[in-house]
């Protein structure tokens, strides 16, 4: 399909695009690499009358090495990521979902900030967020930011603490250096939508986990935190027999979508299984 008509936009600064987004109110979206909003245009769900495309905004892409913290542009891209070598140090899980993202042309236009600016429940940046305890930095009027904890930027399904004539700025990442991380996604075909994905970054001592993230891609209308299974990890000696009883129940009060993939309970079992490959895979790392 054709998407219905629209102005476009391309503000030069932070303050144009912010003061473009002021002056069209609801009428307006943004556009950054523009991966998950041109299929929803080209399909008429959403039908802007202006689009503020950020793509000429400086400051907003690149990975900058602030101290105890990495700072992500939001216009960012998936390769860019990928290419970070202080990214793949400090931030493995993001790096590893990244990887699974759709194919190479979508991973050099897509961005990280758009993904989560969007808040698709299956997209596969959200929970590694999630599970690094990241901080989303948001401009609004005047250019003043704001910082929102990760477990509190996911609202509900495609919904943020992003508010009216307000811009997603940057991801604040703490330094999870010396930590292993795994991505496990479960789909059916290549280049899906995550049934289920599992991001985990744990500490171990030993072979004894010492600390433990663990959060759920697809298991409910926003990605999910599994902080009953972090704690119940620690001090468990991390071999499959240990673990199988503790991951079952990562499902434990979430509530999955029921579609042609499987059912919730299904996906429960699924997001169990997944866990506990990749709490495994995450100390061996």
């Amino acid at each position: 399909m054709i998407p219905a008509a629209f102005d476009y936009v391309a503000p030069t600064s932070l303050e144009e695009a912010l003061a473009a987004l002021a002056e069209h109110g609801d009428d307006a979206k943004l556009i950054a690499g523009g991966q998950s909003l041109l299929p929803v245009l080209r399909m008429r769900l959403n039908t802007p009358e202006v689009l503020v495309d950020l793509g000429r905004v400086p400051g907003l892409a690149g990975i900058t090495d602030a101290g105890d913290h990495l700072r992500i542009g939001a216009m960012t891209t998936y390769q860019q990521l990928l290419d970070d070598p202080a990214v793949a140090e400090h931030a493995g899980v993001l790096v590893k979902a990244v990887a699974e993202i759709a194919d190479p042309q979508i991973r050099h236009r897509g961005t990280i900030g758009g993904a989560l600016a969007h808040a698709d429940p299956a997209g596969d940046v959200g929970a590694p967020v999630l599970a690094l305890d990241a901080t989303m930095v948001i401009a609004g009027p005047g250019g003043a930011e704001r910082r929102v904890p990760a477990t509190e930027f996911f609202v509900d399904l495609f919904e943020t603490a992003v508010g009216e004539g307000e811009v997603l700025v940057a991801i604040e990442i703490p330094r999870h250096t010396g930590w292993g991380s795994a991505y496990e996604k479960f789909v059916r075909v290549a280049h899906q939508w995550s049934i289920v994905g599992v991001a985990v970054t744990a500490r171990a001592e030993s072979g004894t986990l010492v600390e433990a993230r663990v959060a759920l891609t697809n298991m409910g209308s926003t990605p999910v935190r599994a902080h009953e299974v972090e704690r119940a990890l620690v001090g468990v000696a991390a071999t499959a027999e240990n673990l199988r009883e503790i991951c079952a129940r990562v499902g434990e009060g979430t509530q999955p979508p029921t579609d042609l993939n499987g059912d919730a309970d299904y996906r429960r079992h699924l997001a169990g299984v997944l866990t506990r490959r990749a709490v495994l895979s995450a100390v061996g790392d």
